[in-house]
């Protein structure tokens, strides 16, 4: 009787601890390792690139469940392609309007996985007022401890490619520039 008394309360702890870990769990983006980055072909020649510095967000992950929720926003003000003149050019009504339209959101919560490691997210794009869907592809993802945090810290690298005009941004389409848009995205969030 004691043995199956023994057997029982290990078997609660065991479900319980399975339970605690299939939770979900919270990240915050880490800014300083968290990067927007679009390029987008110059005459053919050359590619401009620029990036989105000011964002914040969070992360919910559930390896077990496999799901997730990611929104981040970005400060459009803080767009840095290295050049000023550029910048300037990139915040007007030419482009992203910035006056008008000081944020742009991703809110992605559609998590695919190949073992527990994310391969995409699906979500929407918030740019200007409109709202269209970006798939995310993983082309690196992972999970550690931080050595310095003391906390686990999850992220990758990810691309899509998308068509700018959904979002009326469609300066230059006269003169042969793509509508065609390379993101990459660098992100990681640690474990709150």
């Amino acid at each position: 009787m004691k043995t199956m008394k023994t057997a029982l309360i290990a078997a609660a702890l065991l479900a319980t601890a399975g339970f605690a870990n299939a939770q979900s769990a919270t990240y915050a983006i880490d800014p300083t390792h968290t990067y927007a980055t679009f390029e987008i072909a110059h005459f053919g020649t050359s590619t401009n690139r620029a990036r989105f510095d000011k964002k914040e967000g969070t992360v919910s992950l559930d390896r077990a469940a496999k799901t997730g929720k990611v929104e981040i926003t970005f400060d459009m003000n803080g767009i840095n392609s290295g050049s000023a003149a550029f910048d300037k050019h990139l915040k007007s009504d030419d482009f992203f309007a910035v006056e008008k339209f000081p944020a742009a959101k991703f809110v992605g919560d559609k998590f695919t996985f190949n073992g527990d490691k994310v391969t995409e997210v699906s979500g929407v794009l918030t740019l200007k007022d409109k709202t269209a869907p970006v798939t995310l592809k993983a082309s690196n993802f992972n999970c550690y401890q931080n050595p310095m945090l003391k906390r686990e810290v999850c992220g990758g690298d990810f691309t899509a490619t998308i068509d700018r005009t959904q979002w009326g941004v469609d300066y230059g389409l006269a003169w042969g520039f793509p509508k065609e848009v390379r993101l990459v995205i660098q992100v990681e969030a640690v474990k709150q």
